[in-house]
């Protein structure tokens, strides 16, 4: 779950503006603030299971989205290149520091 939740943020800090407000709302209460189902609904006025509904489709959205765009997917590659070209520096490895920074630009 908490694996989830991690990637579910993520999505959400690059997707956001892709949303309504309402999406937006609901994403950052729930996963942002960790407000339950219920303590949403009684915010909103409106059912537990219209929440949930609104929280699965923005969550099948923020997935679409990722699959089409892959902006995270780039970050994670983007982060995993920058740390083997800081450990590169550091043991002056001229060779894999150029290889690394050969793949960073292809990300590009």
């Amino acid at each position: 779950m908490l694996e989830k939740t991690t990637r579910m943020n993520y999505l959400y800090d690059f997707y956001q503006s892709l949303l309504t407000e309402k999406q937006q709302s609901y994403m950052a209460l729930y996963y942002l603030d960790d407000y339950s189902l219920g303590e949403i609904a009684e915010e909103y006025d409106v059912s537990r299971q219209a929440v949930y509904d609104n929280i699965k489709r923005t969550e099948a959205m923020l997935e679409d989205y990722e699959a089409k765009l892959l902006l995270f997917e780039k970050f994670q590659k983007r982060s995993t290149l920058n740390q083997q070209l800081k450990e590169a520096v550091a043991s002056s490895d001229h060779k894999k520091m150029l290889d690394t920074i050969t793949e960073l630009e292809k990300l590009d």
